[in-house]
């Protein structure tokens, strides 16, 4: 398919026992850093769809997203770089879909059970399904507990006064630690009411629990001398739930469609830290304790209608309207003791607020597809929206930003071009817009390490960016699959966080200052030789940063050439048995204020699939010859210098088991609608094909 990338995920077994997060680490185009933060040529600012819909899970954090979701469940990964106009204005990088497998053309019944244990995690997944005339339903249920992931951290900052001068230098160190639960649960429902009418449902709830420690982080001072010590317990709960309710009617007339799409999806979710202040001479004695509590929430109520039909012959007009009604909340207190008890009392240096954020976006959008002599196809479109926002804190109305309406007109236009050797040539355009979540807007002083705050701002407008995309794919001798792209990127009201002294505390603040284009090329390809398969790629751009301010102070502004490798290799001994390798590597990142270094991963898994075809078992090794990561980052500027380093321990050994049980017969079935939420900063239709898993065009 010339409008996306497509990665097969399902016939990946290297992935068996992870999540979604490492499945993205093999598609094309996309990097994933060591927290599970995806970018898409660089962009974070991507939408992460679940089977064509989006949930408030991912809105919030998509790393918390993928991690819910395992990795056995999904069958493609859609990348899509150039949306047309059908598609939300917002997710300025791009659009990430997770197609997870469905038994929706299949009669009977079916129970699946995955079981994975590893040195780093442990997994449960059940999925079942089943189906009589008219009617279908499945449910799945996925656990997951990772564990023994220890690590370390180590900072060093020197900050200067707004004269030049010197003002502090401290160097922490700290051993790290964390414990994470994941769940996903799904319940769906579709029923056929005759030839032209049907009706589908679907419920989620998925949850995250993750615990990070900080042990003995230890603070030592302009001279040297040992300041404090602290135990750090960063405690990151929610849960999510998404519900839909979709009705599709078709016509007797080939492609033409009409259809209702409504969704609810709601996250609620805790972030909280705790500091116990250690002391006396050995500094093993709790002698304080400091605690911030942050409860919020992101509620989404969508509904939408679409209608399509054919003008004439290879002409297709597509029509929608759509409203999104978002309502964010972040409740936040600060409170300390002294001694090691638990009567906690509130700080009376920091103010105690209830911050909520309420926005609606109505859209409407146009496309028209052409089909033209020569194979040549057009479609142009035009989306546009209107953004009403309303936001106050119940402590310190004068504090409650106005933040006016905008409205914004976003235009689309691909031009794709097959040739008789079955060659595609496509050009695209289109303009998006990033609207900032809640990452960016919660006014609450996060700040679980003393010397490292960030707050977010509450009245931040959103980014605008033009793409532009070629793309090229050819097929040489019916064996070697090769997909080129290049593209250019163009930012302006940029969201970017800017570090700035105050004190001994380096404070993180986002604001629309910043300037950001990039100028990217990619190459994949993928070859197939009886039973031995290759595929790899690289994709490489060039970044330039500018926040354009004047004051030399805070001005800030950077360059350089990012890139990303990955390659795979199968090969299949017998039916039966089959050994799959993987490696990835993430090159250095160009950030506005520094660097931050590249990182590889690499795995080796065998596979024996049982005799009966129902299942199989699969032992795996990740990154057994280095066993641990070192991430270094980098930051300067007149006011401040800083270099951390955190080292994970990431070698692993991993076996998991699948089976499946019951009788399924084929039978055709139509297919679904579902809702697309794109437009929030998390932070396509592209030029080239995909990888098999692999990948498909």
């Amino acid at each position: 398919r010339v409008d996306r990338t497509i990665y097969n995920a399902d016939v990946d077994k290297t992935t068996a026992g992870g999540d979604a997060t490492d499945v993205l680490k093999r598609v094309p185009l996309l990097s994933v850093d060591l927290d599970g933060n995806v970018s898409l040529r660089g962009s974070s600012n991507i939408r992460v769809l679940i089977n064509n819909k989006p949930s408030t899970i991912a809105a919030s954090s998509i790393a918390d997203a993928l991690k819910q979701i395992p990795a056995d469940q999904i069958q493609t990964v859609e990348v899509i770089t150039s949306p047309s106009a059908k598609y939300d204005a917002e997710g300025s990088g791009g659009i990430i879909n997770i197609v997870l497998k469905k038994d929706s053309n299949l009669h009977g019944g079916s129970l699946g059970v995955d079981v994975g244990a590893g040195l780093r995690a442990t997994n449960l997944g059940l999925s079942g399904s089943y189906r009589t005339g008219k009617m279908g339903f499945s449910l799945g249920g996925f656990g997951r507990a990772s564990y023994n992931q220890p690590g370390s951290f180590e900072n060093s900052q020197t900050t200067y006064k707004t004269d030049r001068g010197f003002l502090s230098s401290n160097r922490q160190t700290a051993d790290t630690r964390r414990n994470d639960a994941f769940g996903r649960y799904t319940l769906g429902w579709d029923y056929d009411i005759d030839k032209h009418n049907s009706l589908s449902a679907s419920v989620a709830y998925g949850l995250r629990n993750s615990y990070n420690y900080q042990d003995r982080l230890s603070r030592y001072g302009t001279s040297g001398a040992l300041g404090d010590v602290r135990n750090v317990k960063t405690t990151d709960e929610s849960g999510t739930v998404d519900a839909s309710l979709n009705y599709t009617h078709t016509y007797d007339t080939p492609q033409r469609e009409f259809s209702i799409l409504t969704l609810y999806s709601r996250n609620n979710r805790t972030n909280n830290y705790q500091n116990d202040i250690l002391g006396g001479s050995d500094f093993s004695t709790t002698t304080g304790r400091t605690r911030n509590d942050n409860d919020s929430y992101n509620q989404e109520m969508t509904a939408q209608a679409d209608y399509q039909s054919p003008t004439a012959k290879n002409q297709l007009l597509e029509l929608g309207v759509k409203d999104i009604y978002r309502q964010v909340n972040s409740e936040y207190a600060y409170f300390l003791t002294s001694g090691g008890v638990d009567n906690f009392i509130t700080d009376p240096n920091q103010v105690a607020n209830n911050f909520n954020y309420r926005q609606n976006v109505a859209s409407g959008y146009a496309t028209y597809t052409i089909g033209l002599p020569k194979g040549f196809t057009l479609k142009p479109g035009v989306r546009f929206e209107y953004t009403t926002i309303s936001a106050e804190f119940s402590q310190g109305k004068d504090k409650t930003p106005t933040i006016p309406d905008y409205g914004v007109t976003v235009p689309s236009i691909n031009l794709s071009r097959k040739f008789d050797n079955g060659n595609v040539l496509k050009l695209a355009y289109n303009k998006r817009i990033q609207r900032p979540s809640l990452q960016f807007l919660n006014p609450n002083r996060q700040a679980p390490n003393p010397l490292l705050a960030t707050i977010g701002t509450v009245d931040l407008k959103p980014e605008y960016t033009n793409n532009y995309e070629i793309g090229y794919s050819t097929i040489v001798k019916q064996k070697l699959n090769l997909n080129m792209s290049a593209f250019v990127r163009n930012t302006t009201g940029s969201i970017q966080g800017v570090r700035t002294p105050n004190g001994d505390t380096i404070e993180t603040r986002f604001a629309n200052i910043g300037k950001e284009d990039a100028y990217g090329a990619s190459l994949f390809a993928s070859a197939n030789a009886g039973k031995l398969t290759l595929n790899g790629g690289i994709d490489s751009y060039y970044a330039v940063l500018d926040n354009q301010l004047s004051d030399a102070l805070y001005a800030a502004s950077n360059k350089g050439f990012v890139f990303n490798v990955r390659g795979q290799v199968s090969y299949a001994f017998t039916k039966l048995w089959t050994v799959q390798g993987f490696g990835f590597y993430r090159g250095q990142q160009v950030q506005l204020q520094g660097y931050q270094s590249g990182f590889g991963i690499y795995s080796l898994n065998i596979r024996r699939n049982f005799a009966d075809g129902k299942g199989g078992i699969g032992f795996g090794a990740e990154n057994f010859f280095t066993g641990k990561i070192n991430q270094r980052s980098e930051i300067s500027s007149p006011l401040l210098v800083q270099n951390s380093t955190n080292v994970i321990h990431n070698l692993n050994f991993k076996v998991n088991v699948s089976y499946r049980i019951g009788k399924l017969t084929t039978e055709p079935r139509r297919s679904r609608k579902s809702v697309n939420n794109d437009d929030l900063k998390e932070g396509g239709d592209n030029g080239g094909g995909g990888l098999g898993g692999g990948g498909d065009t």
